[in-house]
């Protein structure tokens, strides 16, 4: 008797036990429960066959996206945020503590959180929990909630809510996660080293970057590894932008430390030298370095040294990132990217001949291995049916005004890009198509938690 699915798709090309090959995938229930032959006598009424342009990968993780919701969704919210996630090929985010208010730091917060997603969200969201000082000693029951792991800033967040935490503290707080061997992860940037170098702000670009230098990062970074070595703990370095903290990190990854490192499309696709005085959609912390550090960055991409690639997705309003005559010291500091994180870090790595099985890796495959997502990341049989249809060779120019997120700008306005996103499912289910509308009415994504993970 032969068995039928709820649905089949079919490519040429897809990404299965890292190497593509032609494979017909069979889905029930939201999972992968067979993989065969590409005409494989599969039955279902849904039987999709992508054509010789597209290429089928598994869902990308971001495992780095600030939502804002609640309390600040005039700058985002769970339904643009997942929305423009899904148009993006992205089937999971997990969601930064910060900028919402109140922000992440306690189970009551948690479940604010979930609340304001779980009526929206139409991909997949977990949650990151919030280490700040009045949260230190009480971190466990965050924890056993269900978030995925703590950030914790060194300097200055810029908002008062979300208060850094002293060297003292970030050493308190490994030793505290280290108990139940809890995950932290780290805005690195010292305040010493800030506080040296701050300046009065103004249109030149070249003087944001002279205020944020990287002996700040360098510096934070140090701080953490000296953590790690005391208490055992883990963590992992956020939007890494200075090569300069690499030689340290490759030496606490060869001592066994238990250390990983992100970067960012932004980093990896623009450079100091090419952003014009005035620009301040190219603002973040910390910043934007010349050329030669961007090409550092792709070098540690490649051995090995920097573990994975997450968007920082990291919107304001138009007003507070671009209405204060362009002055860096004023502007909002983040950039909004998560619709076009994948495209964008494809065609940078493709112009340097690095391969789609690469980006993958970096994108999903890891980002899912930060969080013990052990169902996301991979096209396997058991994995959840987050797919996506991406057609590497097309090619597109970023419009903002086209783009899902809520507030209409961003960095990469006018870039021309390779890959387009024709289809994304999430558990089987279509949550995008390059053909239709995303219908704010689809709701399928689901709420995640390390905790569900671990009683699985």
């Amino acid at each position: 008797m032969t068995e039928h699915y709820d649905a089949i798709v079919r490519a040429e090309r897809a990404y299965i036990d890292g190497v593509f090959r032609p494979a017909a995938l069979a889905i029930s229930g939201g999972l992968i429960v067979a993989i065969d032959q590409v005409d494989a006598p599969f039955e279902s009424a849904t039987d999709v066959t992508l054509p010789a342009s597209q290429v089928l990968i598994p869902g990308i993780v971001d495992s780095h996206v600030h939502v804002n919701e609640p309390g600040r969704t005039d700058w985002e919210g769970f339904a643009s945020a997942t929305r423009a996630a899904a148009a993006g090929g992205v089937t999971t985010i997990i969601d930064m503590p910060l900028n919402s208010i109140p922000p992440t730091t306690t189970p009551e917060a948690l479940e604010l959180k979930r609340a304001a997603a779980a009526r929206q969200a139409s991909v997949d969201v977990g949650f990151w929990g919030g280490a700040i000082p009045s949260s230190l000693t009480h971190l466990e029951a965050l924890h056993d909630a269900g978030v995925f792991g703590f950030k914790a800033f060194l300097s200055p967040s810029g908002v008062d809510e979300f208060p850094h935490l002293t060297t003292p503290q970030l050493h308190a707080a490994l030793a505290e996660i280290a108990l139940f061997d809890g995950l932290l992860i780290v805005h690195a940037e010292d305040p010493g080293v800030l506080a040296e170098h701050e300046n009065a702000g103004g249109l030149s670009y070249d003087d944001f970057v002279a205020s944020r230098p990287e002996a700040a990062e360098k510096t934070a970074i140090d701080h953490i590894i000296e953590g790690l070595r005391a208490t055992g703990a883990r963590a992992h370095i956020l939007h890494l932008s200075s090569a300069a903290a690499l030689p340290a990190i490759r030496a606490a990854k060869q001592e066994g430390l238990r250390l990983t490192v992100e970067t960012c499309p932004h980093y990896l696709s623009f450079a100091a030298e090419s952003i014009p005085d005035g620009a301040t959609q190219y603002k973040c912390c910390p910043p934007i370095r010349d050329e030669a550090n961007r090409e550092l960055l792709w070098q540690a991409l490649v051995a090995g040294d920097i573990d994975l690639i997450a968007s920082d997705h990291s919107p304001s309003t138009r007003e507070l990132k671009l209405g204060h005559g362009g002055d860096f010291g004023l502007a909002w500091g983040g950039i909004s990217g998560l619709q076009v994180s994948l495209p964008a870090v494809w065609s940078a790595a493709r112009s340097r001949g690095i391969s789609l099985d690469r980006v993958i890796e970096w994108m999903a495959v890891s980002t899912s291995r930060l969080a013990h997502l052990s169902a996301k990341g991979s096209l396997t049989i058991g994995s959840d049916a987050d797919l996506v249809a991406f057609a590497p060779d097309e090619t597109f120019t970023v419009n903002a005004e086209q783009l899902q997120h809520k507030n209409k700008l961003t960095a990469f306005e006018g870039s021309d890009l390779h890959g387009v996103v024709h289809t994304t499912w999430l558990r089987g289910t279509p949550v995008f198509s390059i053909n239709d509308a995303v219908s704010p009415a689809l709701l399928t994504g689901a709420l995640l938690s390390l905790e569900t993970i671990r009683s699985a």
